[in-house]
């Protein structure tokens, strides 16, 4: 029998209207719509702290068939602040399917919306840029919902990492015999990042975004690791702060996504929002080391403004000094020439925008981890780099 639904509205802050039908829990729902082209992995993303204050609008749409599990969960909880599909499955069909995963956003108090024409929707987000957006089951009229949505927090100037971050220090040990300590700071860190390193040795110390150079070297930390997350990366002055500690310790640091914005901004440069992101796990980017295209997997909305080239324009491969000394882009988008990852000379620092850890996949960029790894150990970034796709 199909489930009856209450009818809802989806209104953009530029007054676009979309109708369709409540998804999820009913209610009334604000943040920033943002689209996610995955054909997979809707779990992971529900999950990523990244997405904090974000409507995500999924590309695909079927949504929910594989249902949800207790293994897959890159957080403690859902973070989106809404959800908007197509078409929700009626059924859940997988061997690991431990429930539906319109019951568990239910449970969770996110409301969506369905029905939705989203090929539309991400067209016209494509062409307006991301805004915010109102989700409601509960307000019929257009208008009353759009004038809430224009009363509600831009993503620009958000400062999100201490709505996120854990509360307390916690230890995720490395597999088999250990071989290095790693201190990271959590902006909104994925599981699936500890994780990686335990695979290669390395015991991480996941600390609360405020902590300071001190409680980092209290962990004996080998190396630090700044760790993805929302919101803007210009308003995170500590954990700036903190990465020029490191750098003029020359302590070895890794960052990914929202970790390889605070570093360019420790480094002197500017960062600055994107259009509409890059969100999904099919972004081709360029790894400059190894001259090799690699299949992504992002979520950012800001990214870092390399001195000399404008936004959208071709980054100069060359070096340029900072007061840690030279740093170069490693890592370029091929589809909007965007910087992808920073690479520093003279300290031991680098950091890429996407995600190696990929979940939930492709695994093209997980050879970072092991450059991560041989950056502690002391051969640097300059050695093999011939082989540094090789795990790819």
């Amino acid at each position: 029998m199909t489930k009856r639904r209450r009818t809802a509205i989806l209104v953009l802050e530029d007054g676009r209207t979309f109708h369709g039908e409540a998804y999820g829990s009913v209610g009334e729902t604000f943040g920033e719509a943002v689209f996610n082209t995955g054909m997979t992995g809707y779990q992971e993303t529900l999950t990523d702290p990244s997405y904090h204050r974000q409507v995500v609008v999924q590309t695909a749409p079927h949504i929910g068939n594989t249902g949800v599990n207790g293994e897959d969960d890159e957080s403690g909880r859902i973070w989106v602040a809404g959800y908007v599909v197509r078409d929700p499955a009626r059924t859940a069909s997988n061997w690991r399917s431990t429930g539906g995963l319109e019951e568990r956003l239910e449970a969770e108090g996110v409301v969506g919306i369905s029905g939705v024409d989203t090929r539309a929707l991400t067209r016209h987000l494509r062409e307006r840029g991301a805004m915010r957006v109102g989700v409601s089951s509960v307000e019929s009229d257009p208008r009353a919902l759009l004038a809430r949505v224009r009363q509600s927090p831009p993503m620009v100037g958000a400062d999100l990492s201490a709505e996120v971050t854990t509360p307390e220090p916690y230890v995720v040990a490395a597999e088999g015999e250990h071989r290095f300590t790693v201190a990271a700071l959590d902006l909104g860190i994925k599981r699936n990042v500890p994780r990686r390193l335990a695979t290669r040795g390395v015991t991480t110390h996941v600390l609360p975004a405020s902590s300071t150079i001190d409680e980092v070297l209290a962990t004996g930390a080998d190396a630090v690791f700044l760790s993805p997350g929302p919101g803007d990366p210009a308003t995170a002055d500590v954990p700036v702060a903190l990465a020029r500690e490191v750098l003029r310790r020359r302590v070895p640091l890794f960052g990914i996504c929202f970790g390889s914005q605070l570093l360019g901004r420790a480094l002197g440069f500017g960062t600055y929002k994107l259009g509409y992101g890059h969100r999904g796990i099919n972004q081709p980017v360029l790894d400059r080391t190894t001259g090799k295209v690699e299949v992504t997997s992002h979520n950012h909305g800001f990214a870092v403004q390399f001195p000399g080239a404008e936004p959208g324009a071709v980054v100069p491969d060359r070096i340029v000094d900072t007061e840690f000394g030279g740093v170069e882009v490693s890592h370029v988008c091929l589809n909007d020439n965007v910087v992808e990852g920073l690479r520093a000379k003279d300290v031991p620092a680098f950091t890429v925008q996407y995600h190696p850890e990929a979940a939930a996949g492709p695994h093209d960029a997980d050879y970072l981890f092991d450059r991560f790894a041989e950056l502690i150990e002391g051969r640097g970034l300059d050695r093999n780099h011939s082989e540094g796709g090789k795990n790819a």
